[in-house]
């Protein structure tokens, strides 16, 4: 008897959003259910997988986390994820539940359609798409926390030829969902809530639920589960850039050559050691001092705090920081900061290896 093909959940959302939060409170209410991770990753070195594997959920274990670097999804789909994939399904006993946090620069439509690719459609099948709107963005005419950022790392995007491409990949985030999560619900009044439910319904299919979330507070049981079929139902997911993949359904290895020109050359990053906190607070304004430079899109990673036995992990994009103690002292120091080409790398060392005060 052949096996249950292992379902997939997809969460996918603009930088920010709020999507390793929302995992991490998955894992947490998860219930003992063997949950694989794969964490797409813009940058050198990438930090969200360890803070997923590091969130001291029980069952979170570092050897589930897969990072995937590149940070666009569609553009390793053959080099980078099928492989993942497929060590997935040789796994005894094998996961429950695939879960895939992309990157604020994956398209959602690509990454479904890859699992229509025969060696995975036979074990695995896509359960639901779940994306992340950052609702207080939105409130606020946005379709982001930082639309110049977004707008930047798009425009890197030479396979795409888009006037206005985020709201164009808003738009197709929001045509493949078969839920949306509206984070960042407790910054937003009931009337700028009706506002932002509103502006999604335009683009979102018809019957999609939209759920509100604070701190990503939502549990395993309403985000999995989905039985959507999604990489059998793609015609109702058609994204803007949906026309470069007509009569694609051989998927022959060509069937991504028109990515070859698909560069990050636009963008920097770099690793820097930071000089110990004096307190968490201490290492959030620090963070928060880098990320506010013109430029900088993001800053994760480990930091020590004086007198704790383990670093502090953060993550901040543009005014929210994130931070909090690391589980074990057996981590690698050092901040990813990932930004525009040209970060001033110099000063950002300087400020971080200055001694705080107090």
């Amino acid at each position: 008897m052949r096996p249950a093909k292992i379902p997939a959940t997809i969460i996918t959302g603009f930088l920010g959003a709020g999507k390793t939060t929302l995992v991490r409170h998955l894992l947490e209410t998860a219930g003992g259910k063997r949950i694989a991770l794969i964490v797409n990753e813009f940058g050198d070195m990438g930090f969200d997988g360890g803070m997923l594997s590091e969130c001291d959920v029980p069952g979170c274990r570092a050897e589930e986390v897969i990072e995937l670097t590149n940070g666009c999804i569609c553009c390793t789909v053959a080099d980078d994820f099928l492989p993942a994939m497929q060590a997935l399904m040789k796994r005894d006993p094998a996961p429950e539940h695939i879960v895939i946090e992309t990157s604020g620069l994956a398209l959602p439509q690509p990454l479904v359609r890859a699992f229509q690719w025969p060696d995975v459609r036979e074990r695995v099948t896509v359960d639901g798409v779940v994306t992340v709107v950052d609702a207080r963005a939105v409130a606020d005419g946005h379709v982001a926390m930082d639309e110049n950022a977004v707008a930047a790392q798009r425009a890197a995007d030479e396979a795409l030829d888009h006037e206005s491409p985020i709201e164009e990949l808003f738009e197709d985030q929001l045509r493949c969902a078969d839920l949306i999560v509206l984070s960042k619900a407790d910054l937003c009044s009931d009337t700028e809530l009706a506002r932002v439910q509103s502006r999604v319904a335009e683009d979102a299919r018809a019957d999609v639920a939209m759920l509100k979330s604070d701190m990503g507070k939502l549990p395993a049981a309403i985000l999995l589960g989905l039985e959507s079929g999604a990489e059998d139902d793609m015609e109702s997911r058609r994204a803007h850039h949906d026309h470069h993949h007509d009569d694609d359904d051989d998927h022959d290895d060509d069937d991504h050559d028109h990515h070859d020109d698909h560069h990050h050359d636009d963008f920097d990053s770099f690793v820097v050691r930071a000089a110990p906190a004096t307190s968490l607070g201490d290492a959030k304004q620090r963070v928060a001092a880098i990320v506010a430079l013109p430029g900088v899109l993001r800053v994760k990673g480990h930091m020590w705090v004086a007198g704790k036995p383990a670093p502090a992990v953060v993550q901040a994009v543009g005014p929210r920081v994130e931070a909090w103690f690391a589980p074990s002292a057996d981590r690698r120091p050092g901040l990813v900061v990932i930004g525009l080409k040209g970060l001033p790398k110099a000063k950002i060392e300087a400020m971080l290896a200055e001694e705080p005060v107090g």
